[in-house]
Formats: structure tokens, sequence, C-alpha cells
């Protein structure tokens, strides 16, 4: 029996890592790609199949794609992990950093997508998996571009799919709390490059405090935890359409039903009190 084939990206560390490693374990043919080969080499000491692959790069996508159906013939599952968050507030975040924002954690799951779903729906069959995030679900003051980045990849991926349904492709969102990666760290890089106002201290502040914005600390979970998920719904014959993964990932989501006036007085006494 011919074993499945999945193609992930966004594989150099965190939740991309533990992905690929998740399917390695369970036999897998393993395709994990980042924008530096040099990032995914030990995976590639491990048996996965590593590639080259920017999401927003055209040529880099059609020609791993090509490549994973030129070996295998076939791609049972694709993993759109790759992303990062520009945090900061909405008047202090430059537009180009928007599209930035939006190349990446949208767009490049939209390539993807596009991609590999011809092939799917020749074979009637095929998982596409998006790794989202409780901020898909609740923003929250200097979130916006990020939260409205993921917000767009769930919208996408509702209409995604009710699309596929009759071609027996699924189409999962995974909805993570605060993961206990690298998140931060890159997170602390794009603020670098907001222009501050002066309007908002109080946000920066906090941001300074990185475990205020997750990515560690209480209540966060491994990496290794969302990869179980994203293992589980790639195998489930019929997996759930949101996967929250954690706690606080299960508890904030149903932030979304708190009034609008309730849930900005909440801020507004978290910003006091912090």
């Amino acid at each position: 029996m011919q074993s499945k084939t999945v193609l992930i990206t966004g594989c150099s560390s965190g939740i991309g890592r533990a992905t690929a490693e998740a399917f390695l374990d369970a036999d897998w043919d393993v395709y994990a790609t980042a924008r530096n080969p040099a990032d995914v080499e030990t995976l590639g000491n491990r048996g996965c199949t590593v590639a080259t692959l920017d999401v927003t790069e055209d040529d880099d996508v059609e020609r791993v794609v090509d490549r994973v159906l030129d070996d295998h013939g076939r791609i049972d599952c694709l993993v759109n992990n790759a992303g990062y968050a520009q945090f900061g507030p909405i008047e202090d975040v430059p537009v180009d950093a928007v599209h930035r924002q939006f190349d990446v954690n949208v767009y490049g799951a939209h390539r993807l997508a596009r991609a590999v779903l011809p092939h799917m729906r020749r074979r009637r069959e095929g998982t596409i998996v998006n790794i989202s995030s409780v901020a898909g679900r609740l923003s929250f003051p200097g979130g916006g571009v990020y939260a409205g980045s993921k917000f767009a990849l769930e919208a996408m991926t509702d209409a995604l799919r009710a699309e596929v349904d009759e071609y027996g492709i699924d189409a999962v969102l995974i909805e993570p709390g605060p993961v206990d990666t690298g998140f931060t760290e890159r997170a602390e890089k794009e603020i670098e490059g907001v222009e501050r106002s002066g309007a908002y201290e109080d946000f920066y502040d906090v941001f300074a405090d990185t475990q205020a914005i997750g990515g560690g600390g209480p209540g966060a979970v491994a990496p290794e935890r969302v990869a179980e998920d994203v293992l589980n719904a790639a195998s489930s014959t019929k997996p759930a359409s949101r996967v929250p993964v954690g706690t606080l990932a299960r508890a904030s989501v149903l932030g979304r039903f708190v009034p609008d006036r309730l849930r900005d007085q909440a801020f507004s006494l978290l910003d006091r009190l912090t």
C-alpha cells in the first residue's frame, strides 16, 4: 500500500518542525519546506524530503508542488503553516507591513491551495489544513493586523470547505492559543518597523512583556501538541472543521460571543491593570 504524502510550509522551527516530525513518525512521505534550506537540514537527516519554498513566490510554489507530484504522483495533505505576527496599533503599522503580513499569512496559503486542488479534485480526496489562531476568532488591541490576516484565512477556509466537499476534499482550521515557540521573537523584530506615533505607549509597555502577548508562559502548549491535532485532522475520514488547541484557546474563542461593549470594557480594564 502506497504511503501518504504531505507538503508542509514553514518547517524551520516550532509548529512546522513538530508537524513534520509527527507525520514522519506516522510513516507519511513528508515534504518539509522553508525559505532557508539550512533551517530544515536536520529534518532531511531524519528522513523528510526538504525543499526551499517562499510562499510569497509563485514560481517556488509551482516548482515544489510539481516536484511532489513527479516523485509520488499524489499530495494527500497540504499543511499551510508558514506565517508570522505583525503586532502594533493600527495607526502605527505601515501599509507595506500590512501587505507583507497578508502576503505570507493569507495569500501564501491561497497560492498553495490553488496549486494542489486540481490534483486533489482529480483523485477526489485530500485534506488542506490551515494553521490559524485564536486570533482568527477574537481580535485584540495591538493585534489587529495579525488577527485580520487570520480572520481572512478563517473566512477563506470556511468557503473552501463547502466548495470542495463534493470532491471528497476536507479543509480544516487549527486554532492554537499561546504556543511555546520562537513566535514572539519574530514578533519583536516586526514591531521594530512600526512608525510609533506616540499615542499608544501603553501598548508598547505591555508588549515589552512578551508573555502578555503569547508564545510562552502559563497556559502555553508545546508545538508537538499542535502537531498531534494536525496529524489527526489529516488522518481522519471526517475531521472537525475547527480544532482549538489548548485550554486557553478553547476558552478564548468564547470571547467572540461576548457583546462588543463588554469586550471593549474588558480590554480597557486590562490596559489599566497592566
